[in-house]
């Protein structure tokens, strides 16, 4: 049954374009700002779980240390990072840094860890020092996305989910294994990727190769709804600018690639495809410039983000909450283990 919460009371922005704002009135310090927020706690997830994303805009964080304690107000409990993809860096205390890729690339919409069997229900972004211009966390509402992906494609993906390949080089563009992981013990990795679906084979060149199905539509544990939660274009070959794609392919080859993303039976995506996915995120993409001590929070299953590129210094930290099991989202098709040998097509 839907049971969203009414949202009241709190001025909110709500713009085309833009996430949903919300202008904290002035607060002489962090423990009147934690006390303005556990004063209106219920009714801001209230919003987020409406909207999918808030920004909170005029807080006085001015440090991870401040960030942690508004998590910690927000958050019912922390969540953890799983099969690491991107480098962070950490500041204790459960913080980290956004992903750290060179300034000029942007990071397309994802919903952080979809391709675990849990994962965060939510986000937290903080600004604690502002680009000089780009940069904004970009979000969307995936619930958006889903109507508007191409409604043939959309079928086939809700009856064969998702397949997604990693190949562990290690490097600038590839997290090593260990890193990923966690731990460079082989027999833990084994372990960890059998109870959690993940197919997983060394090569003697000590490049982990890893296999996962899961479902690419699911539904939200509380309002019921179905979104559109996956990498699948994140990390599919035809998102990579053509310069890139052809780099990589020159030294890992086409059949070796970091990512790579498929239909759940191993088919395939075209160029076609995978752009008509890309341009249903781009519909409904919402931006906002950051300012220091702007908080934004996001539902990870209702909204994806991502990045813009940018100029200058920034630095935005991110906390992850309340982990959800994909067994509570409903959806179909089961996630199955595939076959370290299954030939993935072309």
């Amino acid at each position: 049954m839907n049971s969203t919460p009414q949202a009241v009371e709190l001025e909110l922005q709500i713009s085309v374009g833009k996430p949903v704002i919300l202008a904290a009135p002035q607060l002489p310090d962090m423990n009147a700002a934690l006390g303005w927020l556990a004063e209106h706690r219920q009714a801001l997830r209230g919003i987020l779980l409406r909207y999918g994303h808030l920004l909170v805009r005029g807080l006085p964080i001015d440090s991870a240390q401040d960030f942690a304690a508004v998590r910690d107000g927000f958050f019912e409990q922390r969540a953890q990072y799983k099969e690491k993809a991107t480098p962070r860096r950490s500041f204790g205390n459960d913080i980290y840094s956004s992903t750290e890729i060179q300034s000029m690339h942007t990071i397309r919409m994802h919903n952080e860890n979809s391709y675990t069997l849990d994962f965060p229900g939510k986000l937290a972004f903080c600004c604690i020092e502002a680009p000089n211009s780009g940069g904004a966390t970009t979000v969307v509402d995936v619930r958006k996305v889903l109507a508007a992906v191409p409604a043939e494609l959309a079928a086939r993906f809700r009856k064969l989910g998702w397949l997604l390949a990693r190949h562990f080089h290690g490097g600038a563009i590839s997290l090593p294994w260990a890193v990923s992981f966690g731990t460079d013990d082989r027999d833990q990795v084994r372990a960890y990727c059998e109870q959690n679906m993940v197919t997983a084979s060394w090569r003697p060149d000590e490049v982990l190769t890893t296999r996962q199905h899961r479902p690419a539509v699911i539904a939200h544990p509380v309002t019921e709804e179905e979104v559109w939660f996956n990498h699948v274009a994140f990390w599919s070959s035809h998102s990579l600018d053509e310069e890139m794609r052809e780099v990589l392919e020159a030294n890992y080859g086409a059949d070796a690639l970091p990512f790579e993303t498929y239909l759940g039976d191993g088919s395939a995506l075209t160029a076609e495809e995978v752009g008509a996915l890309n341009r249903a995120y781009d519909l409904h993409t919402c931006r906002e410039s950051w300012r220091k001590g702007d908080v934004m929070f996001v539902d990870n299953i209702l909204c994806a983000h991502g990045r813009e590129s940018f100029e200058g210094g920034r630095r935005v930290l991110v906390a992850m909450g309340e982990p959800i099991s994909l067994a509570d989202c409903p959806h179909t098709p089961a996630p199955r283990v595939v076959e370290a040998t299954a030939a993935l097509a072309d």
